[in-house]
């Protein structure tokens, strides 16, 4: 049964609860997605996928340190013209379904989220801050005239609400998540990865066959709150926040700081798909602890005066 007190809305895109899945974590299938809302998931993010299949980096791709995972899986994934059956097929779950997309240059972008929406997606996430793909991701997101660019095309191209995944890995976030505002941007989700790498000591060299990757999980999230609070006090665009989230507190440091809606990724690795629903509780649980009859009422709380 819906809870009021947990309902939310993202540019439009109605929620029953706070929690979506992030991008990267069991997303290029219907059947996956089904898997995460029927674990309580308001919302879903595919993986990114881009205007061509791409296999992605040789293993190892993927490697488990103290606190949390390092990937540079490199963005494999079946190309928009496949992927668009199992977008169709996700209607289904009755959840706002949020597409990934990345792209080498804006035209290809805004082909990809064209696709992508008529094939049904409810809003086009744009993946500029992938740190271990060059030419895309990261490089788009770290240069606000490029960024600016790719946003406006898509919002030109698609009816539907565009958000912009902003990267922990600039001098000034809050001064980029200005510019993709400006651009048009209707929510920002914040943050990605974060750069990072290991070393084997035995053979002396970097695991990842990449050599470096992105850093997510619980070490990540105090950046995160961090992020979100800067980027609350500059621009009045729903924040969507992500990294790190583990449990109800997490969500709620998260949305304290200023995010509307929380994403979980990482963490369903870890405890399954039914950490969505364990964080709504939670959430659910504060708010009538603390005497609040809405979630929107304590976002952004923290920046009170």
């Amino acid at each position: 049964m819906e809870r009021k007190n947990l309902t939310v809305n993202i540019a439009g895109l109605r929620l029953s609860n706070p929690t979506m899945l992030a991008s990267g974590i069991l997303g290029l299938t219907a059947e996956s997605l089904s898997r995460i809302v029927e674990g309580g998931a308001a919302a879903v993010v595919t993986k990114s996928v881009g205007l061509k299949p791409r296999d992605g980096y040789p293993n190892p791709t993927v490697v488990q340190v103290k606190c949390g995972l390092i990937n540079a899986v490199g963005l494999p994934n079946p190309g928009i013209n496949s992927f668009t059956d199992e977008i169709r097929e996700a209607k289904a779950l009755k959840v706002p379904i949020i597409v990934s997309v990345y792209g080498f240059s804006a035209e290809e972008y805004a082909e990809i989220a064209e696709k992508a929406v008529k094939a049904g997606a409810d809003a086009i996430e744009l993946n500029v801050s992938c740190p271990h793909v060059k030419k895309t991701g990261l490089e788009i997101g770290q240069n606000p005239k490029v960024l600016k660019e790719v946003v406006k095309k898509v919002k030109s191209t698609v009816d539907k609400p565009v958000f912009v995944k902003l990267s922990p890995n600039v001098t000034d976030i809050a001064e980029i998540a200005e510019e993709a505002v400006k651009a048009g941007a209707d929510g920002l989700t914040a943050i990605n990865t974060v750069k990072a790498m290991v070393i084997d000591v035995e053979t002396a060299m970097p695991i990842l066959s990449n050599k470096k990757g992105g850093l997510s999980g619980p070490a990540i999230k105090p950046i995160a709150v961090r992020c979100i609070y800067e980027i609350y006090e500059r621009v009045k665009t729903p924040i969507i926040g992500c990294g790190g989230v583990e449990n109800w507190r997490d969500a709620l440091e998260l949305i304290l700081a200023g995010a509307s809606a929380i994403q979980i990724g990482t963490a369903v690795a870890t405890y399954g798909s039914n950490i969505f629903r364990r964080i709504t509780s939670g959430i659910d649980s504060y708010l009538k602890k603390k005497g609040f009859k809405s979630v929107r009422e304590i976002v952004g709380l923290s920046h009170r005066k």
